[in-house]
């Protein structure tokens, strides 16, 4: 399969020394028309990856192309044909949602009749509002308008930078579905997210923390790779079940999870039976465990560790 994106050893660092090493040499690609998730927490290095793509920084070392052209000698191209969706909203704020539109068409010598039919979909929820500043909208809104800037001239690859971050649950799930019809127009869309449950929502994703690639691959690629057999435990206390799940000689590691605690045991066969009479023997009542399947979360936190 053609590939869209390739990155090969890329790294990033900032300060005087260059002693904050935000990306480190890291290597993945990305298929024509694959929706492709890059997870990871504030901090991890994602957005410095994506200015590098998108040729807004130059990386330190390693190398990389978008649609086979090179981010470095090549950048007036890619340019041309990626779009960008910053994770803060960099639109114009005293500009119309109809002028914002319009002076992102001009800007590629295009307009916004010849490319409506990508961006209708989107720009449909948004056009009772088209006279009213870009300031004023809602996050929602505003997340709308910022995709219909950065599709208006037709890409081929799209870049979305922690697009969800700080909007509703609502508009989260809508966009994700706005994201699914775009992918059948065969553009490639790489997004960045620090919410675990999107990944799940992505053809294959990159986990990321402190400028490594943990892993890359399906969801189910990454959870299956998950051996080890995990209890979702909870009772009348959970600051001290905490406490004692990490002190139990079988769990290798406990961690909170939602209403849960996510307790990972060292053997595959193991018996709950001992580990209820040690919790209780502890003094935790309205004691639950079952065993459970393991999420991205446990995936993510496991590579972590190791």
């Amino acid at each position: 399969m053609m590939q869209s994106v390739i990155v090969n050893n890329l790294s990033k660092s900032y300060g005087k020394k260059k002693e904050i090493h935000a990306v480190k040499e890291i290597s993945f690609e990305v298929s024509k028309g694959e929706l492709f998730g890059i997870i990871g927490p504030d901090g991890a290095g994602k957005t410095s990856l994506f200015r590098m793509l998108t040729t807004l920084l130059l990386p330190d070392a390693g190398n990389a192309s978008v649609d086979g052209s090179d981010i470095v000698k090549d950048y007036k191209d890619i340019r041309k044909k990626v779009g960008y969706m910053p994770g803060r909203f960099s639109l114009y704020q005293d500009l119309s949602v109809e002028e914002n539109l319009n002076f992102f068409a001009t800007i590629f010598n295009t307009t916004v009749q010849e490319n409506y039919d990508l961006i209708k979909d989107i720009y449909v929820q948004i056009e009772p509002f088209k006279k009213r500043k870009a300031g004023k909208l809602s996050g929602g809104m505003k997340q709308k308008l910022a995709l219909s800037c950065a599709l208006i001239h037709r890409p081929v690859v799209l870049f979305l930078d922690e697009p969800t971050t700080g909007v509703d649950a609502v508009s989260r799930k809508e966009f994700w579905e706005m994201l699914k019809r775009l992918k059948q127009q065969a553009i490639t869309i790489l997004v960045s997210t620090p919410y675990m449950d999107e990944a799940g929502l992505c053809d294959r994703i990159g986990l990321m923390q402190q400028g490594n690639i943990l892993s890359v691959g399906t969801p189910k690629e990454i959870t299956g790779a998950f051996k080890e057999t995990i209890l979702g435990i909870k009772s009348n206390n959970m600051y001290q079940l905490l406490k004692d799940l990490n002190s139990y000689d079988e769990v290798e590691d406990a961690y909170s999870f939602g209403e849960y605690h996510h307790a990972v045991m060292k053997k595959k066969n193991f018996n709950k039976e001992p580990l209820q009479q040690y919790l209780e023997q502890k003094g935790n009542k309205e004691l639950v465990i079952q065993t459970i399947q393991p999420t991205i979360e446990d995936s993510f936190m496991k590579l972590m560790k190791q």
